[in-house]
C-alpha cells in the first residue's frame, strides 16, 4: 500500500554572473536551481542578519524586559513542549541570567495535562511562583484566555512566537511575532527560537546604552547562543531562507569548533556524530528527535535542562535518559505505523486506492498523544496527501496533528473549517505544513467530511502523486570524494532549500538487507567499471523477493567514514526496480 512517485529533474537554471569563479560547478547549477540570484546570498555573516527593529513591538517588549531587569522582578519562561521550545527556553533563560536577572524561572506545559500555549490551567500553575512578567516563547499568539488570566492575576505578559496568528490577538503588554499583522521584518519564516533570540539582541542593545554592563555584569556575547538557535531552527523545520541559513550555518559553525553547551554536546556524543563534522542533517534527525522525545513521551522539563546544564557529567546522564525516551518514542511509532497500516488497508481490501480521501483523517483512542505528529508525516509521506491523525485527550475531546502536502496550506484549511462549520473545532494552530487542533469526539466524522471537502478544493487527483525533485544526473567522472564533501559542507540544507539529490540508472552488482529494514547495494554505472556503495534506509524489501538486475535511483552524495576510512556512499531516497 504505497502510492507510485516520479522523479521530476528541476529545470534548468541559468547560474548567475556574481558566482564565485571558484565554485564547483555541480554546486552551482544546484544553487541557481534554488533561486540563489546572487553571491551575498551564499555568505552568513551576522552582519547580513536583517536588524530586530524591524520586528513589530520589538520596542514594547525591550521595556517590559527593562523594567523586570532594572526592578529585578521576578520572570517566568513559558514554553513549548518542542524540541524548538525548549531550544527557546533554554536560550531565554541563559541570556537573561547573563544579563543581570537574578529571578527567572521557566514552565514548559505537560501536553498530556495541559496542552499547548499559555492556557488559563497553565497560567495557573505559573501562579503559583509569583512571577511579575511571564515571556511566552515559541506560543502565545493564540493565548487569548491564557493572557486575561495572567492580567487576572496581576501578571504581565510578553508574547514571543513565530505560529500564524488568528483574527484577534491576544491583550499582552507586548507581542513579538515576524507573522503578526503591519510586522515588516522581511524573514517570516524564523522559528520560535530565532524570534527570542532577536529579542534578546535588542534587549542587549538596550542595556548597553544604558550603561547597565559593567565589571559585575559584564556584556554577554550572545553569538555563544547559536547553537540553541541552529538546533531549535533546524528541528522545527521552518524554512531555511537565507536570514535562517545564517542563524544555522553561525551555530554550525560554533559546534564544530567545540563551543556547543554541554547539552548539546552530550546529544551528539550519545547519537554517535562528531561536532567537528556535523551539519544540519544531524541536528534534525539526531539531535532533534532525542530532545523532542522528553516532550512526546514524559516531560520536556528534562530536555530543557539538558540545555540549560554547564555540568559535563550531569548533561550526559540526562542525555541518556532523553536517548532512553527516544527509544521507546520508536517502538511506539512502529507498533501504530502497523496499526495504521491496517487500518487503511481496509480501503484497499474492497476499492481502489484512488478512492482515499484526498484529507485523510485517521483515529484510534488508544494512539499515544505525543506520537501522532510523527505518525501523520509517515503517512503523508507515504500516500501524498495531507493527514490528520486523531487520538482521544479526555473530556470526550479528541487531539488531532496534521501534516500536509504542496498546494494545501493547513492551518489555512482549517481556518476555513471553522468558518464554514462554527464550533465544530475546539481550538487550532500551526503553520502551513503542520497543525494541531482539538475537537468533540462525537464529531470526528463531521470534521473527517468537512477536511476531505476542503482539501478537494486546492488537490487534484493527478496532486497526489509522490514526486521527488532532483537535480539531474551526475556523470560518473564527477564523482568523486572532493564533490560529496564540498556538498555536505557547503550550506545548511533543509526546508525550502534541499540537499542536492541527484537520479540515475544503475547496474546493481550486489544487495543484502542489513538492520532488518534497511537495503545496502553496490551498484554500478551503466557501461562502466566503476561500483559505488549505496544504502536504501526503510526500503520496501517486498519488491526485492526477486534478483534485480538495474534499478532507478534518486540520491544524495554522502561521505561514510568507517573505521578512519573515508568513501564516497550513495544515499538512496528513492529506489524502484527496472529488471
Amino acid at each position: 500500500m504505497k502510492s507510485e512517485t516520479l522523479i521530476v529533474r528541476r529545470p534548468a537554471a541559468v547560474i548567475p554572473d556574481g558566482f564565485p569563479a571558484d565554485l564547483h560547478p555541480v554546486l552551482a547549477r544546484v544553487y541557481a536551481a534554488r533561486a540563489v540570484a546572487s553571491a551575498e546570498q551564499l555568505q552568513h555573516g551576522l552582519a547580513l542578519l536583517p536588524s530586530h527593529n524591524q520586528l513589530k513591538g520589538i520596542d514594547a517588549a525591550v521595556k517590559l524586559l527593562l523594567d523586570a531587569l532594572e526592578q529585578q522582578q521576578r520572570i517566568l519562561v513559558v514554553g513549548d513542549f518542542d524540541a524548538d521550545g525548549a531550544t527557546s527556553t533554554a536560550l531565554a533563560v541563559r541570556a537573561l541570567h547573563a544579563m543581570g536577572a537574578k529571578h527567572v524561572d521557566f514552565l514548559v506545559p505537560n501536553r498530556f495535562e495541559y496542552g499547548y500555549g499559555l492556557t488559563p490551567e497553565i497560567v495557573a500553575v505559573a501562579a503559583e511562583r509569583k512571577p511579575a512578567l511571564i515571556v511566552t516563547v515559541d506560543n502565545g499568539i493564540a493565548s487569548l484566555q491564557g493572557v486575561e488570566a495572567a492580567h487576572a492575576r496581576g501578571m504581565q505578559v510578553l508574547v514571543t512566537d513565530h505560529h500564524l496568528p488568528a483574527a484577534q490577538l491576544p491583550q499582552a503588554e507586548a507581542i513579538v511575532n515576524p507573522n503578526q499583522p503591519g510586522d515588516s521584518y522581511p524573514s517570516k519564516n524564523l522559528a520560535g527560537v530565532g524570534v527570542i533570540f532577536y529579542v534578546m539582541l535588542a534587549l542587549r542593545a538596550a542595556l548597553r546604552e544604558r550603561g547597565w554592563f559593567n565589571t559585575d555584569i559584564p556584556e554577554p556575547n550572545l553569538a555563544q547562543l547559536l547553537d540553541l538557535v541552529a538546533l531549535g531552527t533546524v528541528a522545527d523545520v521552518v524554512v531555511l531562507d537565507h536570514t535562517n541559513r545564517i542563524l544555522v550555518a553561525q551555530g554550525l559553525a560554533r559546534i564544530r569548533s567545540g563551543q556547543a553547551c554541554a547539552g548539546i554536546r552530550a546529544l551528539l556524543a550519545i547519537a554517535g556524530r562528531q561536532p567537528a563534522r556535523i551539519v544540519s542533517a544531524d541536528l534534525g534527525f539526531a539531535v532533534g528527535p532525542r530532545l523532542n522525545a522528553a516532550g512526546r513521551m514524559a516531560d520536556m522539563s528534562l530536555g530543557i535542562r539538558c540545555l540549560l546544564s554547564d555540568d559535563e557529567a550531569e548533561a550526559r546522564e540526562l542525555a541518556q535518559q532523553l536517548d532512553k525516551f527516544n527509544r521507546e518514542r520508536r517502538a511506539t511509532e512502529d507498533d501504530m505505523h502497523n496499526d495504521a497500516l491496517m487500518e487503511l488497508q481496509k480501503f484497499f481490501d474492497t476499492e481502489e486506492s484512488t478512492t482515499l480521501p484526498f484529507g485523510l483523517c485517521l483515529y484510534k483512542p488508544e494512539w499515544h498523544q505525543g506520537v501522532i505528529g510523527i505518525l501523520a508525516s509517515r503517512i503523508k509521506e507515504r500516500l501524498h496527501r495531507p493527514v490528520i491523525i486523531f487520538t482521544d485527550s479526555g473530556d470526550d475531546e479528541i487531539k488531532g496533528s496534521a501534516r500536509s502536502v504542496s498546494g494545501v496550506h493547513i492551518r489555512d484549511a482549517l481556518d476555513a473549517i471553522a468558518a464554514r462549520h462554527p464550533g465544530l473545532l475546539s481550538k487550532f494552530g500551526g503553520h502551513a505544513m503542520a497543525a494541531g487542533m482539538t475537537l468533540r469526539r462525537s464529531d470526528f466524522e463531521l470534521f473527517r467530511d468537512a477536511f476531505d471537502e476542503e482539501v478537494h478544493r486546492h488537490l487534484s487527483a493527478e496532486d497526489l502523486q509522490g514526486v521527488v525533485l532532483s537535480d539531474g544526473e551526475l556523470v560518473v567522472e564527477e564523482i568523486d570524494l572532493a564533490l560529496a564533501e564540498t556538498l555536505r559542507q557547503a550550506v545548511p540544507w533543509g526546508q525550502g532549500f534541499p540537499e542536492p539529490l541527484f537520479d540515475g540508472e544503475f547496474e546493481v552488482e550486489q544487495h543484502r538487507v542489513v538492520g532488518e529494514r534497511h537495503l545496502k547495494l553496490k551498484l554500478r554505472w551503466p557501461g562502466t567499471r566503476r561500483l559505488i556503495d549505496a544504502i536504501a534506509f526503510h526500503a520496501d524489501l517486498d519488491r526485492w523477493s526477486e534478483p534485480v538486475k538495474r534499478v532507478q535511483a534518486a540520491y544524495r552524495l554522502d561521505v561514510n567514514e568507517y573505521r578512519g576510512e573515508r568513501t564516497i556512499q550513495l544515499i538512496i531516497e528513492y529506489l524502484t526496480p527496472l529488471i
